[in-house]
């Protein structure tokens, strides 16, 4: 039986013992706020939209990946995410992540939406668009990483105990760790690293290894499908894998290329190193199958675009495209391996977004601490191949803390969970779909409506009607 009520008040617990403990956190003064540029704002504006499309893009990804049974339940977990995890962003997860308070969290001084108005007043970073579009930019960003770990459950978690913890997570995993790297907390600059800082341009630690690390726990912590290793599990709908995978690359260029927060240079610089890592991902993928099976599938090469985009958001404004080709050709092969691996462990990582988002994920920052260069882009800092080996263990340090802090939290979230309702669907759940368990849907029917009887006639005997022209 589900317990709504005790997810909700878990919920709201959360979201006291947030305010509660941060309340004391003191507020900084603005520094002079920029005028708008309406260049900049436009751009913006496309960036944000094409990034909230990379939630509806996943859930086709993911959805075409499972079987038809669960499609419908698959592709909702992307999809609660943009109301559940979007809420929780503009209350709290918002004024956590980007305002100036300790080195873990930041202040409540945007808590509710409190002074977030149309000019840039208010914004911990220089910019030129309006706040409002700024807070609404980097919520797409919690939302998509939130629904990332979906992919390493699905076919078994429960609904409601999943919405309450990729809630839960976002503001006390996601919001923390984008607070230390993007919000000149832990991992900025006089932080863990000194003068130094890790560089992370569009979130390949704050993203994509802190969703893989939580995606690991739940995995570990739910256990198996009930038949997993007992048959095939096949996908479903790969068009609708190519499909997602597609719009997932489209998406990427405002994940990526609108993290130069304006329109000019380094945005430019971004959306080319967008464009070719995954190219060259694609195409090492590709001679790897044709090495081990002779065949490239189509599948793998809408894992490898994910992975070489997974590897160069890190980097994307700080590397030269040639750079970038490096990275995503490198990429290819860790997480290649990385899924084969899987899937003779034993480890039910449903979708492998452990191997596509951790291992690429993990990849592209340590490169990162490899080809970064000034030259490009003076906001960041040198890599190793510039003059400055001290980056690359900037970057390792980074991951370990984002790894060892999104495993920790995570895993005590989903403990405080699942002593309050189940995580786990039963067995007779699983057999029979999570669509139909979960949601009283399916996602595929025969196209005949079902025959509606009223309850009266139901209860009527039934007689039989003799043939025409039969004898009384």
């Amino acid at each position: 039986m589900e317990k709504w009520p005790q997810t909700i008040r878990l919920l709201g617990l959360g979201l006291v013992l947030s305010l509660v403990l941060l309340s004391g956190l003191a507020f900084a003064q603005d520094a002079e706020v920029p005028a708008i540029d309406t260049g900049d704002t436009a751009f913006m504006l496309v960036s944000a939209a094409l990034v909230l499309l990379m939630t509806p893009a996943l859930a086709f990804f993911y959805g075409g990946l499972v079987r038809a049974k669960n499609a419908l339940n698959t592709m909702m977990m992307s999809f609660i995410a943009l109301g559940f995890v979007g809420v929780a962003w503009a209350l709290i997860g918002y004024t956590l992540s980007f305002t100036p308070g300790n080195p873990f969290f930041g202040s409540l001084r945007h808590a509710f939406m409190n002074g977030v108005g149309l000019t840039p007043e208010g914004v911990i970073w220089p910019v030129t668009i309006p706040h409002v579009l700024w807070v609404a930019y980097q919520g797409t960003f919690c939302i998509i990483t939130a629904a990332l770990i979906s992919g390493a459950i699905v076919e078994r978690m429960r609904f409601a105990p999943y919405i309450a913890f990729i809630t839960l997570w976002s503001i006390f995993v996601y919001a923390p760790l984008a607070h230390m790297v993007w919000g000149g907390g832990w991992l900025s600059a006089g932080g863990l690293f000194g003068d130094g800082f890790a560089l992370d341009f569009a979130g390949g630690t704050v993203v994509h290894i802190n969703a893989a690390v939580a995606a690991l726990v739940a995995v570990l912590v739910l256990g198996k499908r009930k038949d997993y290793g007992k048959q095939a599990i096949l996908p479903h709908n790969v068009p609708f894998v190519l499909l997602g995978a597609g719009l997932l690359w489209f998406g990427w260029v405002g994940f990526n290329a609108g993290s130069a927060w304006s329109a000019g240079g380094i945005a430019g610089l971004a959306l080319t190193n967008t464009f070719f890592a995954p190219m060259a991902t694609l195409v090492v993928w590709t001679l790897l199958d044709f090495g081990r099976t002779k065949k490239a599938t189509a599948v793998g090469a809408a894992t490898a675009i994910v992975v070489g985009l997974v590897a160069v958001t890190p980097a994307a404004g700080f590397v030269s495209p040639m750079s970038a080709i490096i990275i995503g050709a490198i990429a290819a092969v860790p997480s290649y391996f990385g899924i084969l691996w899987r899937s003779r462990s034993g480890l039910d990582d449903s979708l492998d977004v452990v191997a596509a988002h951790g291992l690429g994920g993990i990849t592209g920052a340590l490169l990162t601490g490899v080809f970064a260069n000034t030259a490009l882009n003076s906001a960041g800092a040198n890599g190793l191949l510039y003059g400055n080996p001290g980056q690359f263990m900037i970057q390792l340090g980074a991951i370990a803390v984002a790894i060892v802090y999104s495993l920790v939290v995570s895993f005590v979230l989903l403990k405080i969970i699942g002593a309050i309702t189940p995580l786990s669907a039963d067995s007779k759940a699983e057999g029979l779909g999570m669509d139909v368990t979960q949601h009283g849907e399916e996602a595929y029917t025969d196209g005949e409506g079902a025959v509606l009887i009223a309850s009266s006639e139901a209860a009527r005997p039934m007689v039989a009607v003799k043939p025409a022209g039969s004898k009384a």
